[in-house]
């Protein structure tokens, strides 16, 4: 608290009065992406991604595979747990962005060339946590 300033006034010097009402519209709020528990391979999708992602529970991390696909015109994920991470060791993350171009099986085939791509993280691959090069 400012010295002198009863806590009223120092709300206002701070600019804290100044704040902006709640929004009315619920349009202006965000909307949460829900999850789907099955896709289609004909579906368009949104993106595919392939990352490393804390289990639940705390057992490690898995490599998990989420695709984006529309759901009554809302946005919603499908994650597959692939397994643990150490198995993948030396696949890159990556994500696909599809732009609701591609649809789920197309996807998955682009995704399969990835990790199968010879494309080695040499700091993954030599268990560094750093990595100084020459």
């Amino acid at each position: 608290m400012l010295k002198g300033l009863p806590p009223q006034d120092c709300r206002k010097w701070w600019g804290w009065d100044n704040n902006l009402p709640p929004p009315e519209n619920e349009s202006i709020m965000p909307s949460l992406i829900t999850a789907t528990l099955s896709v289609q391979p004909n579906e368009k999708a949104y993106s595919l991604q392939e990352v490393h992602l804390q289990s639940p529970g705390s057992r490690g991390f898995h490599r998990y595979r989420i695709l984006i696909v529309n759901r009554d015109g809302n946005l919603a994920e499908f994650r597959e747990d692939m397994g643990l991470a150490k198995k993948f060791k030396g696949i890159r993350q990556f994500n696909v962005p599809s732009l609701w171009e591609h649809s789920v099986a197309e996807l998955l085939d682009i995704a399969t060339t990835l990790r199968n791509e010879t494309f080695i993280d040499v700091a993954d691959w030599l268990k560094l946590d750093r990595m100084k090069l020459a």
